[in-house]
């Protein structure tokens, strides 16, 4: 089994966020006879396009052990937009030689660098395949992935408890100041607090500090925090210290945690003496979000010149752009259940026409489990449905809109896919739509096939004019337009031409969902329980 730990998002302004992978093991299978394995693991990434494989990186080897936690982490370049295919592989070390057929092979796991970041409590956890004859059935196996995050600022918050009084007419007007330690043991100022005038129990601002100034890019480094009272005449009385590092403060066991205030010299002198106070840290980081995935479609599959025609063969348009979108999109997703809706057809048996119809025949439940579910309903609605004009894009968006209505607390943020020949029936209301959307938890995403022109679509897009209506302006930028031949790739490669398309159309999302919760003041959900293996045997089935 595989288990990712804490991740942080703190912006998305930045090209690429840095990712540290952390790998430990249970259960590995035992290929020595007189000890037990020494096992190494190499991962290997796959680029776009590509189907070999590169190695990354190798952890140490670790003697003796059949549930190791490798100290050397994998430090990895992470695109919300593309698909980044990871391999771990794990082997029983039995010499020096850098040459992995020389040793053990003990089996391997393949996920995306997605799947970790979208994991629940950012924590993955999935088995280890054996290729080998040898029997697999009492072989129990877990893998634990932790994954931290390194930001270029870190955004943090502090307040204290009970502390010492110093002041003679008032109580204190306390402010901390943060030192990061050097190579020498000596220690260097990085950062200070406003003041807080009189309490002994301060709530400090919020604060960004770039990682490098905090702890020069080393998690563990000690980090000392020192508490005064301020006085005017710049001669500050101190009330106590405490120590922490970067790695601390970014995986606490629960949303606050609390250091005790020490002073040295009161507590030489005073036997009872217990602390001067107590400081409690909130990383404004940490952001759990489900993606619901809605997608639409229309046009007419009766001839093999149209843009649904099944190719045996081949994905269809609507289908690369599906997949090509979804198998990132759904990593984002914790239950990768997906409503899947068509629009623009005559449903029977009665042939009435519908712009809000479940692919999968069941409007009860339009749920399709994963891309593929989603890609096995479009396929078989095609089969029962007349695809018919005119195409209203509407219903289809306050469908999802309803929905994102109802969760407004930022713990669920809605994406909704529209796939278009390019014709729209309503415009004015569907811009309607767009700008009462805009004050919801939600992104709408247009990808626009064939050779249409798609001027309509770069309307509702709004890079160039903030889209409006009945003179209200959206209140933020929520659609993302693509027309997918531009993305066609001229050699006939069509996973160039899906990864592309998808790292365009997605690149957007990140800020999108950011942008949300800053105007709506929604603070990051805290970070989950730092992982502790489990120490029985896990009966897993390979």
């Amino acid at each position: 089994m595989a288990s990712v730990g804490d991740f942080t998002v703190l912006s998305s302004s930045i090209p690429a966020t840095k990712v540290e992978l952390s790998v430990s093991c249970r259960n590995l299978l035992d290929r020595d006879t007189f000890s037990k394995s020494d096992p190494i693991c190499v991962l290997y990434t796959q680029a776009i396009g590509n189907k070999e494989w590169r190695e990354f990186g190798r952890t140490e080897v670790i003697d003796n052990t059949l549930n190791p936690d490798f100290v050397r982490k994998f430090i990895m370049d992470y695109f919300f937009e593309e698909r980044e295919n990871l391999r771990f592989d794990f082997y029983d070390v039995d010499s020096k030689s850098p040459n992995l057929s020389k040793h053990d092979f003990l089996g391997q796991m393949f996920c995306t660098l997605g799947e970790i970041v979208g994991s629940q409590g950012s924590r993955l956890e999935k088995s280890i395949v054996l290729f080998w004859f040898f029997s697999t059935e009492n072989c129990m196996l877990s893998v634990i992935f932790l994954y931290y995050p390194f930001q270029d600022s870190v955004l943090m918050q502090f307040c204290a408890n009970k502390l010492d009084k110093k002041d003679f007419f008032g109580k204190s007007d306390p402010f901390l100041v943060f030192h990061r330690s050097n190579e020498d043991g000596s220690f260097t100022i990085c950062h200070k607090t406003e003041v807080v005038k009189n309490t002994l129990n301060p709530v400090w601002q919020a604060f960004k500090i770039s990682v490098r100034a905090l702890c020069n890019g080393d998690f563990d480094r000690t980090i000392k925090v020192e508490v005064y009272d301020w006085d005017r005449d710049g001669s500050h009385d101190f009330i106590g210290e405490f120590t922490t590092s970067y790695r601390e403060l970014s995986r606490g066991q629960s949303q606050f945690n609390v250091y005790e205030v020490i002073n040295p010299k009161k507590k030489g002198k005073k036997k009872k003496y217990v602390n001067s106070g107590t400081v409690s840290k909130y990383i404004l980081c940490y952001w759990i979000f489900n993606v619901n995935l809605i997608l639409a479609s229309t046009g007419n599959p009766s001839q093999p010149t149209s843009l649904h025609y099944m190719n045996p063969y081949q994905l269809n348009a609507y289908g690369m752009a599906l997949r090509a979108v979804g198998e990132i999109i759904q990593d984002y997703d914790s239950d990768k259940m997906f409503p899947a809706l068509g629009f623009g057809a005559r449903l029977p048996p009665d042939g009435r026409v519908s712009h809000e119809f479940a692919l999968n025949g069941n409007p009860q439940n339009p749920y399709c489990h994963g891309i593929d579910g989603v890609m096995e309903a479009y396929y078989r609605s095609l089969k029962s449905v007349q695809l018919y004009g005119p195409t209203n894009f509407a219903p289809v968006i306050n469908h999802v809109a309803r929905y994102a209505a109802s969760v407004k607390d930022g713990s669920q943020y809605f994406v909704l896919l529209i796939i278009t020949d390019g014709v729209i029936s309503d415009m004015a209301q569907t811009k309607e739509s767009i700008v009462n959307a805009s004050k919801l938890p939600m992104s709408i995403i247009i990808v626009g096939v064939g050779p249409a022109e798609f001027d309509a679509m770069e309307e509702l897009d709004g890079d160039v004019v903030r889209i409006s209506s009945r003179g209200r302006f959206a209140e933020r930028d929520i659609v993302q337009f693509v027309p997918f031949r531009d993305y066609i790739d001229r050699s006939g490669n069509h996973v160039l031409s899906m990864a592309r398309l998808a790292k365009d159309v997605l690149a957007e999302i990140p800020e999108q969902f950011l942008s949300y919760m800053r105007v709506r003041g929604i603070k990051p959900s805290p970070a989950p329980p730092p992982y502790t293996p489990p120490i029985h045997v896990l009966q897993t089935q390979i």
